[in-house]
């Protein structure tokens, strides 16, 4: 099959290569893919980069987490139903060599999802990593049907699906953005208000919220935690999935006074059980009618030194995505 791996970590351009490797088999619980799209995630960048510092975790890397095309094989125990569906999967590449930068993947069967008719494949590959951390950001403190939700960053992939799961929910959604051109993202996502951030962001959440926040989705926590306290209701929560400051300071007491409750999100290690059901409140937005992610650019295969490089140096909003 023709795919595209490293061998070691750092710049794109000197460490991706696309070639020839023998198709994957699928072993028992598991299903295999012939993928037509492979999204990248700035997670998947980041680990070719070795960002986090944990070295190469196996000698040969096919990156990406998220694609989706259609179940050709399956392994023992799994039904011959599943084979000619349309799918999308998630964590292709979580605690395992190969991901979905290539004609075939094999995971396992509780990492692959039916995809709607209705939704084309290269949305699909768009969905796992940002849809499944915005679900378990939007409910890891609890519900939100009938509470207010502040999404900052709410025209970013994880942003937006958050706005929207959280709509879908039932909460009264209230999300920032940087631009007015992200602030139409937001909107499309279902967002009550979308605010643009600025030095007075603070007292107009207030004033759209004057009881407090109950529960905010955050994306920098390090520049945003003190406009995030700021606003936050007595007994309100944080789950925060990213970061602009590796070590944040953060306003102790307070925290304390307000008897804030904090989450920190990070989507490989969500449990099972929360990622099946994000997977499902994901199709059941689709099925709705929610067009899913905007993608900013689309790059063949041979072309993935390039998608990185893109996803590292954005020039507009949007995810990207590799068709096969």
């Amino acid at each position: 099959m023709r795919a595209a791996w490293y061998e070691k970590q750092g710049a794109a351009c000197d460490v991706l290569t696309v070639g020839e490797m023998d198709e994957p088999q699928p072993l028992a619980g598991e299903v295999r893919i012939r993928l037509a799209a492979s999204g990248v995630n700035p997670g998947d960048v980041k680990k070719r980069q070795n960002a986090f510092g944990v070295g190469m975790p196996y000698p040969r890397v096919i990156p990406h987490s998220d694609g989706a095309g259609t179940v050709d094989e399956v392994g023992e125990g799994v039904s011959q139903e599943w084979i000619g569906r349309r799918v999308w999967c998630y964590a292709a590449q979580t605690y395992r060599p190969f991901g979905t930068a290539a004609e075939y993947t094999v995971v396992p069967l509780d990492r692959v999802v039916p995809l709607p008719e209705v939704v084309p494949l290269e949305q699909g590959a768009c969905l796992g990593i940002p849809g499944i951390t915005a679900h378990r950001a939007v409910h890891v403190a609890g519900l939100v049907e009938g509470r207010t939700v502040l999404v900052q960053g709410g025209s970013g992939a994880v942003g937006a699906c958050a706005v929207q799961l959280a709509h879908q929910a039932g909460a009264r959604v209230i999300a920032t953005c940087r631009s007015s051109s992200d602030r139409e993202i937001a909107l499309r996502a279902g967002a009550d208000e979308v605010l643009l951030t600025d030095a007075e962001l603070a007292e107009r959440i207030r004033e759209l919220a004057p009881d407090g926040i109950d529960h905010i989705v955050e994306v920098a926590f390090g520049a945003n935690i003190k406009t995030d306290v700021e606003v936050l209701a007595q007994g309100g929560s944080i789950a925060t999935y990213a970061t602009d400051a590796p070590t944040s300071e953060i306003p102790f007491w307070q925290l304390v006074f307000s008897n804030a409750r904090i989450f920190f999100i990070g989507s490989d290690d969500i449990p099972t059980e929360a990622k099946i059901e994000a997977t499902h409140s994901i199709n059941q937005a689709l099925e709705a009618g929610w067009q899913g992610l905007e993608i900013a650019e689309r790059f063949l295969l041979d072309e993935i030194a390039l998608a990185h490089e893109f996803v590292e140096h954005p020039t507009r909003p949007g995810r990207v995505v590799i068709t096969i």
